[in-house]
């Protein structure tokens, strides 16, 4: 069972561990030279894969709840200009990268991708494809709100390679979607998700919990509907509430948000849902994936990796290379990302230059904390030695460069949070929803600046 007294315990303001070191640490120093050397030597490190991002930030409406970088508009040359943009970005940058090496994801996000006419879409497909070497095995999402899908845009999506769309569901309930501004389905999410399990593509749905509207009985029944309808993976996404970066989101404090508690059930009850279900394993703090997905297989063989693109195995890890404005690109040792504006991106690019904005190079210490902080979050364990081997150094170093101490972690341990076996920390079923907690603890960084966190849980 659940035990909610520990997770109000650690509920408190740290970083999501996406990436390390967070954003929030990047800096203006890094510049647009900076990358092109970062993309160059990224040939000789690993992984050897090419990840592919594509930012979308057009959305029709604006959705209350979003902490995205958005643009709503409706404007046809705005739109044609920031794609004529992408395509020279997305050539600019091949100049500099060995097209050999594979390319083992692409991932269009956003804003609202099937936004863009199917036209668009494959107008920039074909690019990628006769450029880089996309094969077989390429694993091609895109994210698309079911309020601009049919089942002729699905057939264009799957003709140009798609093979996992991921629904923006966000809850089933219409009195939510209307408070929070989501438009609602163009068609029913059964019928969406069985025209792409018929075409043999992977489906993924998109809940958010926390917004107007929303209890633990009713995000329950959004969580039952779900797994009627069995998607390959499901992610409960907390609704992060940040006016001071999002000052729309103010408007939601207006319609009423849930309080702490109500947040909280709604988080345990769903996940419990999942887990007993029997159907699917919990992958990280509120990814779930069906026991036959490869993530599941990979988190049973402690295989399990994440990029900027998401959860994924280290077959298909790739460094990301990120295209779009706001795109943060995620090399061997550096992070980079586009500026925010849009007139700025086009600009910068249209000039022969990347659209750079600010990033980050990671020192050798910072690079081996990312490995120990990724390896706790992915596989909820970490083997000091067999990570060292990984590394090509000893324990004593990675414990030196992370500060670790077991006497900072006696508190997990106390809490029956986290099991130390053999030098090896084992994250419990209970410590799973305090992880980020127990990571933070390998974080030298974490109180050295002014940083503003969501909640943990």
């Amino acid at each position: 069972m659940i035990d909610k007294k520990l997770i109000e315990k650690y509920d408190k303001p740290l970083p999501r561990y996406t990436s390390y070191p967070p954003a929030t640490s990047f800096h203006a120093e890094y510049t647009a030279d900076d990358y092109k050397k970062s993309v160059q030597l990224s040939n000789h490190q690993a992984p050897q894969g090419i990840s592919l991002y594509l930012h979308i930030p057009f959305c029709p409406r604006l959705c209350l709840y979003c902490g995205c970088t958005t643009l709503i508009t409706r404007q046809d040359i705005m739109i044609a200009n920031y794609l004529e943009a992408l395509k020279k970005e997305i050539s600019m940058v091949a100049e500099w990268l060995d097209l050999a090496r594979p390319v083992t994801q692409i991932h269009w996000g956003g804003g609202t991708p099937n936004a863009l006419s199917a036209a668009q879409v494959g107008d920039i497909m074909a690019l990628i494809h006769t450029t880089f070497k996309v094969e077989a095995a390429t694993e091609i999402a895109i994210e698309c709100n079911p309020a601009h899908l049919n089942l002729e845009y699905l057939d264009a999506l799957f003709e140009m390679g798609f093979n996992r769309i991921s629904l923006g569901i966000q809850d089933f309930n219409e009195e939510v979607l209307n408070t929070v501004h989501r438009d609602l389905p163009n068609l029913p999410i059964n019928t969406l998700t069985q025209y792409i399990r018929q075409h043999s593509v992977g489906v993924n749905y998109d809940f958010i919990y926390g917004l107007p509207g929303q209890t633990e009985a009713t995000f329950a029944q959004t969580i039952q509907q779900a797994l009627e309808l069995k998607p390959d993976r499901l992610v409960t996404f907390s609704y992060a509430h940040v006016p001071w970066v999002k000052p729309h989101q103010n408007t939601l404090e207006k319609a009423g948000l849930p309080s702490a508690e109500e947040k909280l059930a709604m988080f345990t009850t769903a996940y419990q849902m999942m887990v007993d279900s029997g159907d699917y394993m919990a992958i990280g703090l509120d990814h779930f994936a069906l026991k036959q997905d490869p993530l599941s297989r990979a988190l049973s063989n402690h295989q399990l990796h994440r990029n900027f693109q998401g959860y994924c195995t280290r077959e298909t890890t790739g460094q990301v290379y990120a295209f779009g404005m706001s795109a943060i690109s995620q090399l061997f040792d550096s992070y980079a990302q586009n500026t925010k504006n849009i007139k700025g991106y086009i600009d910068l690019i249209n000039s022969g230059q990347p659209a750079i904005d600010k990033g980050y190079h990671l020192t050798t210490d910072e690079l081996i904390i990312k490995e120990v902080i990724t390896e706790l979050m992915c596989n909820n364990r970490l083997d000091w030695q067999e990570l060292a081997i990984r590394l090509k150094t000893d324990v004593a170093q990675l414990k030196a460069i992370t500060q670790y101490s077991e006497e900072k972690m006696q508190p997990y341990v106390n809490d029956g949070l986290l099991l130390i076996i053999n030098d090896t920390l084992n994250i419990t079923e209970s410590g799973r929803f305090t992880i980020r907690n127990i990571v933070a603890e390998l974080d030298p960084k974490l109180n050295s600046g002014n940083q503003r966190f969501s909640k943990s849980i």
